[in-house]
């Protein structure tokens, strides 16, 4: 139980096999993220199915993350597959028609983004290798000048770090893929390229004019207008993820490291969980172990208490995806064993009012050196808010709903006891004595009743 850090895994053709899938869950995976960007809707719920069975299987709660394609922005075709050459101070044109481009223009699909796109703002194309700003605007047509690139060619995504889209962040492909995916009863949704709190609240009441379950929704911070607002974002959504690659793209990427610990820090004061996500053992798509420096890369996460750290293409494509997990979990369970063996002084940059609850409740496992803090847990919130103060014992929170157990998957310190029997009878000492604690004190939440028991 020394890892509290958790592990999201994105699902893709290299574990789609059922015991690929078994043996990573079995190594330490507690999300399993189902990336609707790719594949068929159909071929995604059977990976749910799978994961389901399995989870079933080990009598190990693991949740279900369904993640949205958002509105991924990409230019047209060109009139052949070749690279077309760019020139710096070169003019370009997007526009809507649907001719095919050629080395002076493009067509740009997306109607909001050419009406929104102002004088000024940069277009960022193939990952930011391709740099324009913007010079003129015309009904239906946007002149920009060539920054940095030398080639462009046919289908290359976008982003606009300057622009405020008036869109929404559910396409129509994402409310096709939400409305099959809640038929498959997920524990979390994820929204990507998330602009404003409304965002959040629009794929809410999509979900709950839909279904009664409480699914909860991760809001993907991968914009800098997301940034500016993460206060109120994370107020509304339930978790928030670190995208770190869009992001790297759309922010100067020095600013990332800070950028996350900025944002690690409001969700601590909002009590909602954080996800580290992009790139973390990214050589190990390829190669049997990671650098040096992604070793540190997921060891400052669990330094930052984040709640979870998140593979991508080193379990989607990978190589060896069990190996990933595998080295992902070695490396947070030392780390956090350090972290706890030489603790920060969080206080200093909590700021939670002294008279919170989940202080108090945090507080006294400290104070009084407990084992664990046990959670008869209703639904996730208790548990949620102890977790973000980051106590460094395990929370073990007993609940009689599956969901709520899976849902409890994600966050930090938080382990999960499905178990309608020993809900009733609050059997915290049984519970914990399977944990491995045998004697000292634990911390009994049961509603709004905090006590102190000894295990002799």
């Amino acid at each position: 139980m020394t890892r509290f850090t958790k592990i999201t895994a994105s699902i893709g053709p290299a574990c789609a096999d059922k015991r690929v899938l078994t043996r990573m869950i079995a190594a330490g995976v507690n999300v399993c993220r189902i990336n609707f960007s790719h594949d068929t809707a159909v071929i995604q719920g059977r990976k749910i199915d799978t994961i389901r069975n399995i989870s079933a299987r080990l009598n190990q709660p693991v949740a279900i993350m369904v993640d949205l394609q958002g509105p991924k922005h990409r230019i047209g075709d060109f009139k052949t597959d070749k690279k077309y050459p760019l020139h710096v101070g070169q003019k370009f044109i997007f526009d809507n028609k649907r001719a095919l481009g050629d080395s002076s223009r493009v067509q740009l699909p997306d109607v909001d983004v050419l009406q929104s796109l102002n004088v000024g703002e940069r277009i960022l194309l193939n990952d930011g290798k391709i740099e324009m700003r913007v010079t003129d605007v015309a009904p239906n047509k946007i002149i920009a000048t060539v920054v940095r690139g030398s080639e462009i060619y046919s289908r290359r995504g976008f982003n606009l770090p300057d622009t405020d889209i008036a869109t929404s962040a559910m396409t129509d492909k994402d409310r096709k893929d939400l409305e099959y995916a809640i038929k498959k009863n997920p524990d979390w949704v994820a929204v990507s390229f998330v602009q404003r709190p409304e965002d959040i609240a629009a794929v809410r009441d999509f979900i709950t004019a839909r279904t009664s379950r409480p699914i909860r929704i991760i809001a993907k911070i991968e914009r800098p207008n997301a940034v500016a607002r993460i206060g109120e974002i994370a107020s509304v959504a339930d978790g928030i993820m670190i995208a770190r690659g869009d992001l790297a793209v759309e922010v100067p990427f020095e600013s990332v490291p800070a950028i996350s610990r900025q944002i690690i820090r409001e969700c601590r004061k909002l009590n909602k969980p954080v996800i580290m996500a992009t790139q973390m053992l990214a050589t190990m798509v390829e190669n049997e172990f990671p650098t040096r420096a992604e070793i540190s890369d997921v060891a400052n996460a669990a330094y930052l208490r984040a709640d979870s750290t998140m593979t991508s293409e080193e379990t989607t494509v990978g190589v060896n995806p069990v190996n990933v997990i595998e080295t992902m979990s070695r490396i947070l369970a030392y780390s956090d064993a350090d972290a706890i063996a030489n603790p920060y002084d969080w206080s200093r940059i909590d700021n939670v009012p002294e008279n919170d609850w989940s202080r108090s409740v945090a507080s006294m496992a400290y104070l009084n050196k407990a084992c664990a803090i046990v959670v008869f847990a209703r639904d996730c919130d208790v548990a949620t808010q102890i977790s973000c103060r980051k106590p460094d014992i395990p929370i073990i929170a007993i609940t009689r709903d599956e969901m709520i157990a899976n849902q409890l998957c994600l966050l930090r310190g938080v382990f999960p006891v499905f178990d309608e029997k020993r809900f009733a009878h609050r059997e915290a000492f049984e519970t914990a004595h399977d944990f491995g604690i045998d004697y000292g004190k634990l911390v009994i939440v049961d509603g709004d009743k905090i006590s102190l028991r000894t295990l002799d």
